[in-house]
């Protein structure tokens, strides 16, 4: 497939413009096998080489590792980047998290992630999760400070609820809202898409690929394949998904293009406000998402993906993680 340009959406009212796609940066560091500084770097180069200049990011990849991997990366070239990190989940010594909005956590954490990105502003600023425990209206209004200051451009949200949403942009202007949505994880469609589109928000859907292509039984998953833990590829569920997956991968192969092709091109299709970040350390992957922009769905294809909710095509959760489930939101100011 010939490699078009990438447009540009724009993220927020009167917000920053970025690539069509951005680059999930998270797999470089943690739970995607050894890291690989080297292939890491010629990835994130080459991403930029193509038209991504979004890179996704957070201090809690690798405990810092990942930013500071971003910023050996861009070492040069930060002018073609739009740098991306979140703060909020924070890991203690012996591997276990939690998670933390306080204000004085904030500002840590930003003067933190600025040294490991070696950079003097990030671009757009998430809280990872929303803490339950502090009002966000307290959390949004220390982030707002770092705008004030010159340290951060632009202010965003990962997995929060709708009330979390209208709550925060009350206190400051909320330029994206970062969360799963595939064709595999649909949450999101509700009121929290309502919320963030009512507001102009930039969507920026992470995971946006399927997990894998056509599985017809656990055998055909080895013994260390992330699969084996996820609910919809346990025994129950599996026949079901196994057939969906299928039909999946026989639209794609008709259409000459990758399962995870068409997953992704599904997702560049619900609007001009969304921008994917799928994950990858591989030069080839990054390729093969820029060639995905360039897919065109018919009206037919687009209904049949569309279909495929949990509610008519998918059995069994899709997760089993605590910190990814669900959309958080934080307690009412007294």
């Amino acid at each position: 497939m010939k490699q078009a340009a990438l447009e540009s959406r724009r993220l927020g009212p009167g917000g920053i413009t970025v690539s069509a796609l951005g680059l999930g940066c998270m797999g470089m560091s943690d739970a995607y096998g050894p890291a690989d500084r080297a292939g890491s770097i010629a990835t994130i180069r080459h991403a930029l080489e193509v038209g991504v200049c979004l890179l996704d990011t957070a201090d809690a990849y690798g405990r810092g590792h990942n930013e500071e991997l971003v910023g050996a990366a861009i070492a040069g070239v930060r002018d073609r980047a739009v740098l991306a990190t979140k703060f909020g989940i924070e890991v203690s010594g012996d591997g276990s998290r939690r998670i933390n909005g306080r204000p004085e956590y904030v500002r840590a954490c930003a003067e933190a992630s600025l040294r490991r990105l070696g950079t003097d502003v990030i671009d757009v600023y998430y809280q990872h999760r929303v803490d339950k425990t502090v009002p966000i209206e307290e959390t949004v209004g220390a982030m707002s400070e770092l705008v004030a200051a010159g340290k951060v451009r632009y202010l965003g949200l990962s997995q929060a609820s709708a009330r979390s949403l209208e709550r925060a942009s009350a206190v400051h202007p909320i330029a994206a809202l970062q969360t799963e949505w595939s064709i595999w994880t649909r949450e999101l469609e509700g009121d929290v898409l309502t919320t963030a589109r009512h507001r102009d928000r930039g969507v920026l859907p992470a995971g946006p690929r399927l997990p894998g292509g056509a599985v017809t039984g656990r055998d055909a998953l080895t013994e260390g394949d992330v699969r084996r833990t996820l609910p919809r590829f346990q025994d129950g569920n599996l026949p079901r998904n196994a057939a969906t997956l299928t039909a999946l991968q026989d639209l794609a192969a008709a259409k000459g293009i990758t399962v995870a092709q068409l997953a992704l091109a599904w997702v560049l299709s619900r609007g001009p406000d969304v921008v994917p970040i799928p994950g990858t350390k591989r030069v080839r992957y990054v390729d093969e998402n820029v060639a995905a922009a360039a897919v065109e769905l018919t009206g037919g294809e687009r209904a049949f993906l569309d279909g495929c909710s949990p509610e008519t095509a998918w059995a069994g959760q899709r997760s089993s993680g605590k910190l990814t489930q669900g959309f958080g939101d934080s307690p009412e100011l007294p």
